[in-house]
């Protein structure tokens, strides 16, 4: 089957879509993005992600290219004609096309392109062995909780990760404290049973898997914190754990090469992955 893309209001083959090279997306990571899991041929957690779709819209002011009802059928139409029951679905938004100028053009009109394609679930090894994380510099921008395209730190970590042999880097700030990884949030469990992750501030994206474990700790009475902890914390815990959209909820067993605990999954996180998982295939 033949991939199939919308852009800026048309369905065309994958290979053949495209936006103008003036596109402020292209030039100034000018637009923000979305992945919706899509698991049994339903959304998981659509609602959630659409909100922070229209919130990050909103911090760059960008006005959204149609309404909510509006791009929920195109969505699904680009789910439908590429033949997605499992997998995921990109949405991208633009400020749009406009000669090159750093102010927001006037007359520009805002650019969606939606993709959908299949996926296979995390290898299940990762979630019974576990995986490794490298600590790295933050050398993000300060508004981290938009959700925007400008990802370069981010791949620069990612491919220090896997040319270290580890899954994901943890980014670390100037005080030593854990902020989240390249395309995770990052959490630990403490001795004393809590669970920790860094709150929703700009230091951050605020997960929507994120979001849903930190409900089912809430449901099920776990102790839990939202702040910050440091490596140092994160290495000495007695689990640690990631979490996010493309990868469920992965336990950590090593940071830099060091175990955490006895360098195996934990009960907590294997409880919480359980509980994520029924939760996404009922969402």
């Amino acid at each position: 089957m033949s991939r199939i893309a919308y852009v800026a209001g048309r369905y065309v083959p994958h290979l053949q879509a495209a936006v103008h090279i003036e596109d402020r997306g292209y030039q100034f990571s000018d637009g923000v993005y979305e992945v919706v899991a899509v698991k049994g041929g339903h959304l998981v957690d659509e609602e959630p992600h659409l909100a922070r779709l229209a919130r990050s819209l909103g911090e760059l002011r960008i006005t959204p290219p149609m309404g909510e009802a509006a791009l929920k059928i195109v969505m699904r139409e680009t789910i439908r004609r590429n033949g997605v029951d499992n997998g995921i679905v990109y949405l991208q938004i633009t400020r749009g096309a406009a000669p090159r100028d750093h102010g927001f053009p006037k007359a520009a009109k805002p650019v969606l392109v939606v993709t959908a394609r299949r996926t296979r679930p995390p290898n299940p090894s990762l979630a019974r062995d576990g995986i490794s994380v490298i600590t790295i510099p933050d050398i993000r921008w300060q508004r981290c909780d938009i959700k925007a395209v400008g990802l370069l730190p981010n791949v620069l970590g990612k491919q220090r990760a896997r040319e270290a042999g580890a899954y994901e880097a943890w980014q670390v700030d100037r005080e030593g404290r854990v902020t989240e990884g390249t395309s995770t949030n990052a959490w630990i469990v403490t001795a004393a049973g809590e669970v920790v992750t860094r709150a929703a501030d700009h230091a951050i994206l605020n997960g929507i898997t994120r979001c849903a474990v930190l409900a089912i700790i809430r449901s099920e009475g776990y102790e839990f914190v939202e702040r910050a902890f440091t490596v140092a914390e994160a290495r000495s815990a007695r689990e640690a754990f990631l979490t996010s959209t493309t990868s469920n909820l992965l336990p950590v067993v090593r940071i830099d090469g060091e175990p955490v605990a006895d360098g195996k999954p934990g009960p907590l996180s294997g409880k919480l992955l359980a509980a994520y998982l029924t939760h996404a295939s009922a969402a």
